[in-house]
């Protein structure tokens, strides 16, 4: 846990660091005004934007310590490793990847598996060992097709410019609104209005309110997304191979699934289906996969 906070925290000041280089350094240079609105909106998407590409870009990085994931290649010593890994390097192969991913395996009783990375030229798929031992090999191999199937439709970048793309408007609507009601409570003679900490903490209340909303169509292309990569490993192995597949995840559900930076990452989770949810019910998944026979 400590070291999942830890990673969160290297993560924001990185991106602190990123975007306070942009605008102190190089956006001065270029002769770049952060006046006005115009100088707002670019600030805001700057911020939003490096925030959501620095976090792509270290991706690999956190998950394998967040996770502690043990990397396995070709020439693994132990015979079911070794099969996972030449399972990943056939289906990469099938799917027109530029090279195989980074695979791994993480200790944890949670029957999942996600895939991550910047490109698809560097990314990582990871199976828990929960997911390992309660699956027989069709079905392993069926969630693998899943998760190279969202490498090569391109879906972590997507998400991450949908994300980027959020980040910045939330935060430059949430400004506007502000300054807004702070005009709005001034008076003629320059008094009243907000105030400096009234203003923050109204800002940080729209934030959250409008990111809400924002995170609607962002969980509902989640969940297309989700579809979409069922369909790859249904084409990548066979429909049923993948509906047995989520079936048994359906069998683990009992197993808590963990709420952290890479649950949307993950191929499945139990939590109650909304407008929120960044997966479809595993139901509704196993129905259309049935119809692809």
């Amino acid at each position: 846990m400590l070291k999942r906070v830890g990673l969160f925290l290297l993560t924001n000041f990185l991106v602190i660091l990123t975007v306070s280089i942009i605008l102190a350094v190089v956006f001065p240079m270029l002769g770049i005004d952060l006046k006005g609105i115009t100088g707002l909106a670019i600030f805001c998407g700057v911020f939003g934007m490096a925030g959501a590409f620095i976090s792509l870009a270290i991706s690999r990085w956190v998950a394998k310590r967040a996770y502690s994931i043990q990397l396995i290649n070709a020439n693994e010593r132990d015979h079911q490793l070794r099969e996972i890994y030449e399972m990943v390097a056939r289906l990469s192969k099938k799917a027109g990847l530029p090279s195989v991913p980074e695979v791994g395996i993480y200790n944890s009783s949670e029957p999942n598996a996600f895939a991550t990375g910047p490109s698809k030229n560097k990314s990582l798929v990871a199976f828990s060992t929960g997911l390992l031992n309660s699956m027989d090999k069709k079905e392993v191999e069926a969630v693998a097709g899943h998760e190279i199937a969202h490498i090569a439709n391109g879906d972590m970048v997507t998400m991450t410019l949908l994300t980027g793309i959020a980040n910045a408007l939330v935060m430059f609507l949430a400004r506007i609104v502000a300054a807004a009601i702070n005009n709005f409570l001034t008076d003629e003679d320059g008094g009243g209005g907000l105030g400096f900490f009234a203003y923050i903490i109204v800002v940080m209340v729209l934030q959250s309110f409008f990111m809400m909303i924002a995170s609607i169509p962002i969980a509902a292309f989640s969940r297309y997304r989700e579809y979409k990569a069922d369909a790859g490993s249904a084409k990548f192995t066979s429909p049923m191979a993948m509906a047995s597949a989520l079936k048994a995840l359906a069998n683990g559900a009992q197993v808590q699934t963990k709420n952290d930076s890479f649950a949307i990452a993950k191929i499945s989770s139990n939590r109650r289906t909304s407008l929120w949810s960044t997966h479809p019910s595993i139901e509704d998944r196993v129905a259309r996969l049935e119809k692809m026979r």
